[in-house]
C-alpha cells in the first residue's frame, strides 16, 4: 500500500463539515429522541422502557421490581444514555397527574403534583400496567419489525402493536432542532367514537369534534376555548386551548364566603401556584384578595378568601385568571413522525388514520402468524391420527426399522414434520381418550384456519374485525370505569372582562349612604336603609338629598348652573359629625343651588331640564370626570337655572311636564332629542313662570302622581295630550298644590 493512499486528504470546506455534521445530529434529534411515532405514540425511550419491563415479565399480575433493576436493563441493552434521563421518564409514566392513562404502576414515592422529586431509583418499584400491555400486546407474534440495538447483542421493536390510540390519550410533548410538539392528553371513550365514525362513514374534523370535544387533561380543569377555536386547532393541527381551575363557593355565617379552588391547570406545580397567589395577597395587587392558603391533602383544595362579603366572586377569579397560572394557554402541535421517519404536522383526523392504519398492518402480520403456527400444528395433529389408525404398524417399525424415520414417510407418505413427531411421542400418548382430544383440537383448528384464511384474503372483514377491537377498548374505557370518566369538563366561553371592571372589582366595596344637607354638607355613613331620626343636621340646616351607594361608585351632582360634577364614593367624608361642604369638593360656585344627587350608570339616560321650560334627553356615559369645574351639560343663561334631572327608565315613552302656571301637558318622550349638552327644546309653552316638574313613564302602565302618603292614578290621560312645547291643562282634581308629580 502506498503512502499516497495511507494519508489520503479529502478537502473540503468547513461551512459544509459543520452543516452535514449538524444536519444528521438534527436529524438524530428528531427522530430518535424528541418526536413521538404516530402509530404507538411514543419515543424511544419510552418504548424501550415498556419493552424492557415486558421482557422482565412485570405484568399487573406478577409482583413488582425494583426501579434501577428496569432502569439498568434499558440503559444496559436497549438505551445508551444516563440513567437519571431514563429513571425520569419512567417517573412520568407511572404519574397519574402526568399521564392521562398511566403506562407504569408505580409503588413508592414518584413525587407528586407539588413538584417533589420522587424518591431515588434504589427505592422505588414498578411493573407494567393494563393499558401498557394493551401497547404490547402480540409483541411475541410478529406483529411489529425487530431492529438490532446499539451493541448488535439484543433486539427491540421498532414499534410496538398499540391496541390502544396512546398518542392522543396520553399526548406527548418534546422539543428537537428546528421543530417541536405538544400534544394533550384526550378521552378514551370519546377517540373510540370518532374512530368508529370514521370506519362507517367520510368524516371532517368538523364532525369527529362533536364526538370528541377536545383534551381531557388528568388533572382536570375546565376548557373554556370557543368550539370554533378548536375545530381549526384539529384541522391544521395547530393551536391553543384554553384551560382553566375548577372552583365554587362555600357559603359561611353572617353571608360571608370562600373560594374553593378543587382542580388546577394540567401541567402547573401548586406549590409554585401557591407562591404566586400568596405574593399577590403580600404585594396586594388584588385588592379584594383577603388570603389564598393550601389545604390540599390527596384531593387539591385551595382555599380563597374574599376581602369582604360584598366582594364579587366571579370578578374576584377573573382577577386571578388574569394574574396567575389559575388559567394557562396549553399550545397544539401535533408534530409527529408518519411512519417512525418522516416529522409532518398531522390534523385529528389524520392521526387517527394513521393509529387505524397501523392497527390493520397488525391484525394481518398476526393473522399470518397465527395461521402458521396453525397449520404446523394441523399438520402435526394429522400425522398423529395416521399413528391412532396404524399404531400395530408403526410401533413395528420404530421397533424393528433401522432408519424408523425414513420408514415412517415412505410408509404412510409423511412429512418430515410429521414422522418427527411421532418418533418424539410419548407412549403415555397412545391411549384410547388422546385420540378423542387430538381429533376435537384438530376440527377446531380447521376452523381456526378457515376464518384466518376469510379475514387475510378480505379488507372488509379486517376492518369489521379492527372495529370489534375498538369497541372493546371502548367498553373497557367507558363513562362508568374509574378512568373513563372525563375529567377536564367543556364549559361555556368567558366574556372577556375589561381591565376598568377588574380594577374596579378590586377596590373594596361597601354599601354606603350619602347625605346632603341643603346647605351642601356632605358625609357617608355605612350601610343602607338608615331611619331619619337618626340623621343630625347643624344648627340651621336640615335635609336636602339622601342616596344609597356603595363606595365604589361615582356619585352625580347637577347644580343650577347647568353643571355636573362627580364625587367619589371612597373618598367622602365619614358619617361622623357633618361632614364636608361640597363646596371644598368641586368648584361650586356660592349662587349656585344643587339640584340632585345620582349614582353613576353609564347605560343611564336623564330628562334634562331648565326653568325656562327647555329641555332633552341626556346620556350619562361621559358625565364623569376628574376635573373639579366639572361638565357643562345645560346652556344656561340670564335668570335661566337648571332645574330637573329625570332618570329615563327602558320602558318610558311618555313624558308629563307641569309649569309654575299649574298647566299639565303630556306628550310622547321620542319629540325630545338626545343629545350630549346644549340648551335643548321647549317642552313646554309659559306665559308666566316656568317649569315646575316633569317625569317620564310609560303609557300602558299609566300615569300616577304622588300626594301626601299616597300614590294616586289617572284613569284617563288623553285631556292633557299634546304636542311638545303646547301650553296644556290644569292638572287633575287633587293634584298637589306644589305642582309637583
Amino acid at each position: 500500500m502506498s503512502d499516497a493512499s495511507v494519508h489520503s486528504v479529502i478537502e473540503q470546506p468547513l461551512s459544509e463539515i459543520i452543516s452535514g455534521r449538524y444536519l444528521s445530529y438534527a436529524l438524530s434529534t428528531i427522530t430518535g429522541r424528541a418526536l413521538p411515532d404516530v402509530r404507538d405514540g411514543l419515543k424511544p425511550v419510552h418504548r424501550r422502557l415498556l419493552y424492557a419491563m415486558h421482557e422482565l415479565r412485570l405484568s399487573p399480575e406478577n409482583s413488582p421490581k425494583k426501579s434501577a433493576r428496569v432502569v439498568g436493563d434499558v440503559i444496559g441493552k436497549y438505551h445508551p444514555h444516563g440513567d437519571t434521563a431514563v429513571y425520569d421518564a419512567m417517573v412520568r409514566l407511572a404519574q397519574d397527574f402526568s399521564v392521562r392513562y398511566p403506562l407504569v404502576d408505580g409503588q413508592g414515592n414518584f413525587g407528586n403534583i407539588d413538584g417533589d422529586n420522587p424518591a431515588a431509583m434504589r427505592y422505588t418499584e414498578a411493573r407494567l400496567t393494563a393499558v401498557a400491555l394493551r401497547l404490547l400486546e402480540g409483541i411475541n407474534e410478529d406483529a411489529v419489525d425487530f431492529r438490532e440495538t446499539y451493541d448488535g447483542s439484543e433486539e427491540e421493536p421498532v414499534v410496538l402493536p398499540a391496541n390502544f390510540p396512546n398518542l392522543l390519550a396520553n399526548g406527548a410533548s418534546g422539543i428537537a432542532v428546528g421543530m417541536a410538539t405538544n400534544i394533550p392528553p384526550h378521552n378514551v371513550a370519546e377517540l373510540c367514537a370518532g374512530m368508529l365514525l370514521m370506519l362507517e362513514e367520510d368524516v371532517d374534523e368538523d364532525k369527529l369534534c362533536t364526538l370528541i370535544k377536545g383534551p381531557d387533561f388528568p388533572t382536570g380543569g375546565v376548557l373554556v376555548e370557543p368550539h370554533e377555536n378548536i375545530v381549526n386547532a384539529y384541522k391544521t393541527g395547530k393551536g391553543s386551548f384554553r384551560l382553566r381551575a375548577r372552583w365554587h363557593t362555600e357559603e359561611l355565617k353572617q353571608g360571608l364566603y370562600r373560594i374553593i379552588v378543587t382542580e388546577i391547570p394540567y401541567g402547573i406545580q401548586k406549590s409554585r401556584l401557591m407562591e404566586k397567589l400568596d405574593s399577590l395577597v403580600v404585594e396586594r395587587k388584588i385588592a379584594i384578595l383577603e388570603d389564598a392558603i393550601d389545604e390540599s391533602a390527596e384531593d387539591i383544595r385551595i382555599v380563597i378568601t374574599p376581602k369582604n362579603r360584598n366582594v364579587d366572586a366571579n370578578l374576584l377569579m377573573e382577577a386571578l385568571f388574569k394574574n396567575s397560572d389559575l388559567e394557562v394557554r396549553f399550545s397544539l402541535n401535533m408534530n409527529v413522525l408518519d411512519g417512525g421517519k418522516v416529522p409532518k404536522v398531522m390534523s385529528l383526523k389524520e392521526v387517527l388514520r394513521s393509529w387505524l392504519d397501523h392497527r390493520q398492518v397488525v391484525l394481518v402480520r398476526r393473522s399470518a402468524f397465527r395461521l402458521d403456527k396453525v397449520l404446523h400444528r394441523l399438520e402435526i395433529l394429522q400425522g398423529y391420527l395416521i399413528v391412532y389408525l396404524n399404531i400395530d404398524e408403526v410401533i413395528r417399525i420404530i421397533r424393528e426399522e433401522d432408519s424408523p424415520k425414513e420408514s415412517l414417510m415412505q410408509t404412510f407418505s409423511l412429512s418430515e414434520v410429521q414422522a418427527e413427531a411421532i418418533l418424539n411421542m410419548r407412549l403415555r400418548n397412545l391411549r384410547k381418550l388422546e385420540e378423542m382430544e387430538l381429533r376435537k383440537e384438530h376440527d377446531a383448528l380447521e376452523k381456526e384456519r378457515d376464518d384466518l384464511e376469510k379475514l387475510l384474503a378480505s379488507e372488509a372483514r379486517q376492518w369489521t374485525a379492527i372495529k370489534k377491537q375498538i369497541q372493546e377498548i371502548a367498553k373497557d374505557f367507558s363513562e362508568e370505569t374509574p378512568l373513563g370518566k372525563r375529567r377536564t369538563d367543556i364549559g361555556d366561553v368567558p366574556q372577556d372582562t375589561d381591565l376598568a371592571d377588574l380594577e374596579q372589582a378590586m377596590v373594596e366595596k361597601e354599601p354606603i349612604t350619602v347625605i346632603c344637607s341643603k346647605m351642601g354638607w356632605v358625609r357617608a355613613m355605612k350601610g343602607h336603609g338608615l331611619n331619619p331620626q337618626d340623621i343630625k343636621y347643624k344648627e340651621g340646616d336640615r335635609e336636602g338629598f339622601v342616596l344609597e351607594a356603595q363606595t365604589t361608585d361615582k356619585v352625580l351632582l347637577l347644580a343650577t348652573n347647568g353643571r355636573f360634577y362627580t364625587l367619589d364614593g371612597s373618598k367622602l367624608p365619614p358619617g361622623r359629625g357633618f361632614g364636608e361642604p361640597v363646596r371644598l369638593m368641586v368648584d361650586l360656585p356660592n349662587d349656585a343651588d344643587i339640584v340632585i344627587l345620582l349614582p353613576h350608570k353609564p347605560e343611564q339616560k336623564f330628562l334634562i331640564a331648565a326653568t325656562s321650560g327647555h329641555g332633552y334627553i341626556l346620556p350619562a356615559k361621559d358625565l364623569v370626570t376628574n376635573r373639579r369645574a366639572g361638565v357643562q351639560i345645560l346652556s344656561v343663561s340670564g335668570k335661566v337655572e337648571a332645574k330637573l334631572c329625570v332618570p329615563v327608565q327602558d320602558s318610558d315613552d311618555t313624558v308629563a311636564v307641569i309649569g309654575d302656571n299649574r298647566k299639565m301637558l303630556v306628550f310622547e318622550l321620542a319629540e325630545l332629542p338626545e343629545m350630549g349638552k346644549g340648551k335643548g327644546v321647549i317642552l313646554q309653552k309659559y306665559k308666566d313662570g316656568g317649569l315646575s316638574d316633569a317625569k317620564t313613564f310609560n303609557m300602558q302602565a299609566g300615569f300616577t302622581y304622588v300626594k301626601g302618603n299616597g300614590v294616586h292614578k289617572v284613569d284617563d290621560i288623553r285631556p292633557w295630550l299634546g304636542k311638545r312645547a303646547t301650553a296644556g291643562r290644569l292638572p287633575p282634581n287633587g293634584f298637589p298644590r306644589n305642582n309637583k308629580f
